[in-house]
This record gives C-alpha cells, sequence and structure tokens, in this order.
C-alpha cells in the first residue's frame, strides 16, 4: 500500500521532532508538551492514517504503512533528520522507523509501549480485541478507558475522559481494530539491537499493557537507551501527567543535540 498524505500540524523552530500517537488517538494528545519543546524544536504532530484529519485507506494496514507514512512526511517537510516521539503504538512506530531509515533519525523516544511479551500477556490483549470484534469498540471502551487512566484521574477529569472517548467513536471501527492488532501482534524483540540512535524508554508504573517488565527488557535490548519508569500513573501518561513527561523528554533531546 503507498504512503499517505498524513494531516499534520508544525509549530516552533529549530531540529525536527515528530510526534506519532497511538491507537484510536489524534496529534492533540501532545498539545500541553508541544509548546515548551517547540521554543528549541521544529516540533510536528501528525494524525495517523485512518484518524482525526488524515485520509482513511481501506484497512487492514501493516507496521511498516505507518512507518512509510511518517517518511513521506518527513520527504514533504524537507527535514534531513528527525527525532521521534512515540506512545503506545506510536512507541512501535518510532523504532521501527530508526531501523527502516537510520540516517535519518536522530533519535527515538519509546512512550508507553512494549516489547517482550509473556505467552500471558499476549494472551490478554488477543482476549481485548477478540471482545471488541464480537461486541463493537465503544461497549467495551469502559475497560480501555480503565487500563489507561488511574480512577483518581478518571474522577477528577470527566471531560478528558469525555474527550478520549469521543477520539474512539469518531475513529472508524475497522480502523481501530487494524491498529491494534498491529499494537497486539507487533514483536519488537527480534530487531530493537538494530535501533542504534540514542533511545528513551518511558512507562508508567501501573500500566498493565506497557509494564516497567516490558520496558526494562526494551532498555536491555536497545544498544544507546535510558529507562524512566513514572510511579503511579497509567497508560494515558500525556494525558493524565504531561508535567512529569515533559522533563524527561527535554532532557533528552538536549542531551543528544549536544551530543551531535
Amino acid at each position: 500500500m503507498s504512503a499517505v498524505e498524513l494531516s499534520y500540524t508544525v509549530s516552533g523552530s529549530g531540529p525536527a521532532v515528530y510526534f506519532v500517537h497511538g491507537i484510536g488517538s489524534r496529534k492533540v494528545t501532545w498539545d500541553a508538551i508541544i509548546p515548551t519543546l517547540s521554543k528549541s524544536f521544529t516540533c510536528v504532530a501528525c494524525d495517523l492514517r485512518g484518524h482525526g484529519n488524515s485520509p482513511v485507506p481501506p484497512t487492514p494496514y501493516t507496521l511498516d504503512d505507518l512507518v512509510e507514512d511518517i517518511e513521506a512526511l518527513r520527504k514533504r517537510l524537507g527535514h534531513d533528520t528527525v527525532h521521534i516521539i512515540g506512545h503506545s503504538l506510536g512507541g512501535m512506530i518510532g523504532p521501527a522507523y530508526a531501523r527502516a531509515y537510520p540516517p535519518h533519525t536522530r533519535s527515538v523516544s519509546l512512550l508507553s509501549t512494549a516489547a517482550g511479551r509473556t505467552a500471558e500477556d499476549s494472551a490478554k490483549l488477543k482476549a481485548v480485541g477478540d471482545a471488541m470484534e464480537t461486541k463493537g469498540v465503544m461497549p467495551v471502551i469502559n475497560t480501555l478507558v480503565e487500563r489507561w487512566y488511574t480512577d483518581a484521574f478518571i474522577q477528577a477529569r470527566p471531560d478528558l475522559i469525555e474527550m478520549r472517548k469521543k477520539q474512539v467513536e469518531t475513529t472508524p471501527e475497522n480502523v481501530f481494530l487494524s491498529v491494534f492488532w498491529i499494537y497486539a501482534k507487533t514483536e519488537m524483540a527480534p530487531w530493537l539491537d538494530q535501533v542504534t540512535c540514542p533511545c528513551l524508554v518511558l512507562t508508567g508504573e501501573l500500566d498493565g499493557g506497557c509494564n516497567p517488565r516490558l520496558n526494562r527488557f526494551i532498555d536491555d535490548k536497545l544498544p544507546d537507551s535510558k529507562l524512566v519508569i513514572l510511579d503511579a500513573i497509567k497508560h494515558s501518561i500525556l494525558i493524565e501527567a504531561p508535567e512529569r513527561v515533559l522533563p524527561h523528554i527535554e532532557t533528552f533531546l538536549n542531551d543528544v543535540e549536544k551530543a551531535h
């Protein structure tokens, strides 16, 4: 399948940073951290194919399709090298891009993602996917919300929970399921050692599907990486605790730039 022209926003100036969201999400995921980062970097946030304002080509999609869309965007914007920051599924797209296009990758930040899953881990994901295939995505949405956010945040910020539900609801169901299965079936373990650029590996202590055990595995496999575990937080770190994520990303990006 050929690459699509992703919907994107650009802000700031300096080295290019591409922000890649997760399943059923949108480029607004990054709105809380881009204003600070755009003081030093050119920040490019995009909607994945099938999401938000991007085109909706026929499913199924593959991880390679999503990588090629990012490469097409890089070419269109004329950035020679890019930092990629990906969350969840985006945390798989980023290193896959770096593996495919090492000359164009300055660094990768893998946020709330997974590798080294056990058979039990994979079975749990398959059960969620099968439930969505059978019942539909929205009937399972509360199960997803409980995986993404802490109970305290769900109670404190019903507005943001509703915004996230609306994102899922307005993502075509075949698209949501297609990218969910990419996330569920991708195993980065066999090739993470080929991602040689500097990497930041960051997740929440209480993230069930992208837990510290899996992120320690990622950190061990990557040749040049730094691991951060944020305590008392689940999966949706950029919505629930962007002020805790931002300093780690900012420090990492600045350190990579100084090393260049």
